[in-house]
């Protein structure tokens, strides 16, 4: 089994994922593993709804998520440890492209969120659930 971890945040919901990182990078260090950390937006580009915008929007919103997913990982870690982790952003449906960057790295851990709504008590996040259901290695959700 890889020691390399995946952390799977959302970029667009501000400080909500520092203890999500905060964690993944606890369990990478515990046998030195690689951190990755992966933020997905989604694809407008090929759907009717992709029309309403200008041709550069992805890339914006690309260059955007890269932005603030530096700056997440640097609040929730710091400098020196961000410099270590690898940054992916990625388009797509979030479930997927986790899973997708999990079988192509072969991460031995998934660590994501229990983002949901206000049956928080009773269910994870429609993202975090297919993750956990579809994955070939381990997931810790941080609640």
């Amino acid at each position: 089994m890889s020691n390399s971890v995946l952390c799977a945040v959302d970029v667009s919901n501000g400080d909500d994922d520092i203890n999500t990182i905060q964690a993944a990078a606890r369990l990478a260090g515990l046998d030195g593993g690689q951190l990755d950390v992966i933020a997905v937006v989604p694809d407008f580009g090929l759907s009717q709804v992709g029309s309403f915008f200008s041709k550069d929007h992805h890339d914006k919103m690309i260059e955007e998520a890269k932005e603030h997913l530096n700056a997440l990982v640097t609040k929730a870690l710091d400098a020196d440890q961000n410099a270590k982790v690898r940054h992916v952003v990625a388009t797509g449906r979030a479930y997927e492209e986790v899973l997708k960057l999990a079988e192509s790295t072969k991460a031995g851990l998934i660590v994501v969120g229990a983002h949901t709504s206000d049956l928080a008590d009773y269910l994870l996040g429609p993202n975090a659930a297919r993750v956990v259901r579809h994955a070939k290695c381990s997931v810790y959700v941080v609640r």
